[in-house]
């Protein structure tokens, strides 16, 4: 297994759909191990395979709640469903998430506080995944980035704006830019 270089925004497998997964095999079961390793160590709760150069559409996941109980796994063709956000402007201490392909930064986004996903795993056995709260928000997260939309792109105006003048100072915004997790010195 091997930590993967993050693909950092600008870069153009982030911002075009990523293709299905035609068949699982050892070329896929080492990808998803290494995203595993890569996410572990960056550290994150997902990521998905655009965000480590290769377009297709799988993301993994790892979260422990706040009793300590894990929530892990890979996710190979997903489908999502959610019901609209509710309405209004984001709270900005309960609904800031980050992107370990937007590293080091949070802005608040409304997301659905439920999220619905279908798929299969490594195995090809199906996955069904009903969740709600900051889970909700990781599946949403990670499925977006299968569709070529980085979590900054939904931003409300002024946090777009902020968000944009930091992708142009930090000199991102254009393909080839990538950090490292345990290599490069960057807080994501």
């Amino acid at each position: 297994m091997a930590v993967l270089p993050i693909r950092i925004s600008g870069d153009p497998v982030l911002h075009s759909p990523a293709s299905p997964v035609e068949a699982v095999d050892d070329r896929i079961r080492m990808l998803v191990a290494d995203m595993f390793e890569t996410m572990d160590a960056a550290p994150g709760v997902g990521l998905a395979a655009p965000q480590v150069g290769v377009p297709l559409r799988i993301f993994v996941y790892g979260y422990a709640d706040e009793e300590g109980a894990p929530w892990r796994g890979v996710v190979i063709n997903p489908e999502l469903l959610i019901s609209p956000p509710e309405p209004g402007d984001p709270d900005e201490d309960d609904e800031s998430e980050g992107c370990l392909s937007f590293p080091g930064e949070r802005f608040p986004l409304r997301r659905s506080d439920r999220a619905v996903i279908t798929g299969t795993d490594l195995d090809g056995a199906a996955v069904h995944l009903d969740v709600t709260g900051w889970r909700a928000r990781i599946l949403q997260h990670e499925y977006d980035h299968l569709d070529g939309t980085l979590y900054v792109d939904r931003l409300q105006h002024a946090y777009q704006r902020t968000a944009d003048k930091i992708e142009r100072k930090r000199g991102w915004g254009k393909p080839g830019s990538s950090w490292t997790p345990g290599v490069d010195d960057l807080d994501a």
